[in-house]
């Protein structure tokens, strides 16, 4: 695939558009062709990894082996921790516990606290009928999508089909794929939707996206006057506690309850959490898949996400889910009764406790308009799956994306600071370079490879996706595109002069064999063999 992230260069997925140039990322700096003195000149190096590309080679920037190590490393503890998680358990299945077993509310308070559930009653109807009605709509005119996702070096489609929505401008990564957001309307951005029905679906997910950032505000208040009302509690029963300061705790509780104080400082952590900047819709028919992963710890049956934390969001921010079942089965009570587990119909999200083995797995039923949430460190301290049901099932799935590197804002800034090494002539329209220096050059040369493989093919390799739902997006990136063009030009400068070098090391060197030849005839011999080496080089770089 164009544009994926894994180790650069690499080449492109079969079917992909390359909207841009097959060309591999430039790297090389600092080393030294053969026969010339400069060790700037890159030359060699850059006509090396084109005839090692045409031969079918792939050569990684440092920053992409860097960057390509850590993830083989990630995907390599990942892949040895289920090893020793399946090697413990054997041939047996651990234990999970669902709202039918007596210890399931126990569980979830004592080992799952930072699970919360909005049962769908709860949730205002209006609300309800907006967000399903946008479901639909965006299903009608086929806005989902399989995503085309890498995992340890191979490609996969994603079972579910996706699409993103959330602020103009931010974009989002999973799984070395970049999505794109479809922006809904907010107050002040001027965007065009194909249909009225676009519009009014994006509305209904940006409410949708306010309420459930009012709940998960409520639900750490909570959460916090539960936890100190816990330590409270736990400093009346120390007998060596002194009087006086047990009042005082049991005073500033009711405070608390009263006025639901929260101190400034928390105030802005909470809305650092809950912020949600955009979300990941999802769609699966389970009665369409040919295939569906069986869950392989608990046996808990056909799984539409297997067991992940979900990545690229604000540390310890809460993620906020919205589920819609198309239609609640209808299950013979009788065979209810005798279902062992959880409800095989039903959907579920399923959590434990990350690579623990001793702690029971928690398998919480989904009915159509329930939400739930999971809070602070939740996400980084358990692994969650979502279970499937019968029925179709649509999810909008709330986060707070790391956008500091994923926003427009934040490469057109990247090309700014790039294109201030441009300059023009001043009496004619030739463009030069303002320094030569090695690290404003390998700037450049990041920055480059970034726009190209970052965003460019990124966005390109998904096609015209998003023209179902607006044009958007497509006026940033022509201008990306030229920002991209211009930097070519820079780099290509920047080539011109290392050519510029080489032809006077050239003559210099045959300078030097000339008087050699007056002097001493055997330094004059062995001069001549470096001479026609780096002749040879670079009439061979330059073919």
């Amino acid at each position: 695939m164009p544009g994926t992230v894994v180790p650069h260069p690499r080449r492109g997925r079969q079917g992909a558009p390359e909207k841009t140039t097959g060309r591999q990322p430039r790297s090389g700096h600092g080393r030294q062709c053969g026969g010339c003195a400069h060790a700037r000149c890159w030359v060699h190096v850059r006509r090396r990894q084109q005839h090692e590309a045409e031969r079918g080679g792939e050569r990684a920037t440092s920053e992409g082996t860097r960057l390509g190590f850590l993830e083989s490393c990630w995907y390599t503890l990942q892949f040895l921790n289920k090893q020793k998680l399946l090697e413990e358990i054997g041939e047996s299945w651990l234990p999970y516990l669902t709202p039918r077993d007596a210890e399931f509310h126990q569980l979830w308070k004592t080992k799952y606290s930072k699970l919360i559930l909005r049962t769908s009653d709860t949730v205002p109807k209006g609300l309800h009928q907006v967000v399903q009605d946008a479901f639909l709509t965006l299903q009608k005119h086929g806005c989902l999508f399989q995503d085309l996702i890498r995992i340890k070096g191979k490609d996969f489609f994603t079972p579910v089909s996706r699409i993103l929505i959330g602020n103009p401008g931010c974009t989002y990564k999973y799984l070395n794929t970049r999505l794109f957001t479809v922006p809904w309307p907010v107050e002040g951005s001027k965007i065009k939707y194909c249909n009225p029905e676009m519009f009014d679906a994006c509305n209904a997910l940006m409410k949708l996206n306010d309420y459930l950032h009012n709940e998960a505000v409520q639900a750490l208040k909570e959460q916090s006057l539960s936890e100190t009302k816990e330590t409270k509690d736990a400093g009346v029963t120390n007998k060596e506690q002194d009087f006086s300061t047990c009042v005082e705790g049991e005073r500033t509780i009711l405070e608390d309850q009263s006025s639901s104080y929260v101190p400034r400082t928390d105030c802005i952590n909470l809305k650092n959490k809950t912020s949600y900047n955009l979300t990941l819709l999802n769609y699966m028919d389970p009665l369409q898949m040919l295939y569906l992963k069986q869950e392989p710890y608990f046996g808990m049956g056909n799984m539409a996400v297997s067991w992940h934390h979900d990545e690229n969001l604000v540390e310890s921010s809460t993620v906020a889910v919205y589920s819609y079942s198309c239609k609640d089965p209808v299950i013979n009570r009788n065979q209810q009764e005798d279902l062992r587990g959880r409800d095989p119909a039903v959907w579920h999200v399923g959590l434990k406790v990350a690579w623990d083995i001793k702690t029971p797995g928690l398998a919480l039923p989904l009915h159509p308009g329930d939400c739930y949430f999971m809070l602070d460190d939740l996400n980084m301290t358990h692994q969650h799956c979502v279970l499937a049901g019968w029925p179709p099932r649509f999810s909008s799935t709330h986060r707070v994306a790391e956008c500091s590197r994923g926003t427009l804002e934040y490469i057109f800034r990247q090309c700014e600071t790039a294109l201030q090494n441009l300059q023009a002539e001043s009496e004619s329209v030739a463009l030069s370079l303002k320094s030569l220096e090695v690290t404003i050059v390998k700037e450049v040369e990041g920055i480059h490879n970034e726009v190209e493989f970052e965003w460019l093919r990124q966005f390109w390799f998904q096609g015209k996706r998003y023209r179902k739902c607006t044009d958007w997006w497509f006026e940033p990136m022509a201008k990306l595109e030229e920002f991209w063009k211009k930097m070519e030009i820079m780099l290509l400068k920047e080539t011109e002069e290392d050519v510029t070098e080489n032809v006077y090391c050239f003559v210099e060197s045959i300078h030097k064999f000339g008087v050699y030849c007056i002097w001493d005839p055997e330094a004059a011999f062995s001069h001549f063999c470096s001479v026609s080496t780096m002749f040879s080089t670079f009439y061979i770089n330059q073919q």
